[in-house]
């Protein structure tokens, strides 16, 4: 999405480029661009329109400031609502839970299984140990895709075997997780301190 975006928005902005002022056919043809990024990537049209308007009430009129070109100024205004519409400042992912679960969903083609590739190396640069699991019991062509992405990335892929029912590979998952996180060892070192502390 974004990579599509900021190719529209670069054509955009170089009819910008020696303008000294912006005007609203600057911003419209800028919008139109936006607008037509952000729908191409599924995104709700009553937010495109939200989104859309903000940008223009901001953009149309506005002064030229001495160190920024129209085409900066556009710039700015549309990262800072973007910023804004995905949640303002940066959070960092809240991990909950021991094994901490995580669920990728979207459309077909999305980008969901590079998506968890990214992520899981992500984790896994920061001392974590992601599993990735396949639930996407309809498309074969979807469990091979991550297979391929966990080696990549060199993380474990439980494997799902004839199972196409993803309640219980979810279920499976979530005890090979505890495995992984706590092997066999510290797993019986960890339930014989939890019987001791109930004795």
């Amino acid at each position: 999405m974004f990579d599509n975006l900021q190719d529209k928005l670069d054509r955009t902005f170089k009819t910008l480029r020696g303008e000294a002022a912006l005007n609203e056919w600057h911003i419209d043809n800028a919008l139109k661009e936006i607008r037509v990024a952000l729908l191409e990537a599924d995104v709700h049209f009553k937010v495109v329109k939200d989104f859309t308007n903000r940008v223009r009430e901001q953009a149309v009129g506005q002064e030229v400031l001495t160190a920024f070109s129209p085409a900066q100024q556009v710039t700015k205004i549309v990262r800072d609502e973007l910023q804004s519409l995905l949640g303002g400042n940066e959070v960092g992912l809240a991990l909950v839970g021991s094994p901490a679960v995580i669920m990728m969903v979207g459309l077909q083609g999305s980008g969901k299984t590079t998506t968890s590739g990214k992520l899981a190396l992500h984790l896994k640069s920061r001392g974590r140990r992601p599993l990735l699991v396949p639930c996407d019991v309809y498309r074969p062509a979807a469990i091979e895709q991550l297979r391929i992405v966990a080696k990549n990335v060199g993380v474990p892929f439980m494997e799902i075997g004839e199972s196409r029912d993803p309640v219980a590979i979810a279920t499976r998952a979530l005890s090979e997780a505890k495995t992984l996180l706590f092997p066999a060892g510290r797993l019986a070192a960890r339930a014989s301190r939890g019987t001791g502390r109930e004795a």
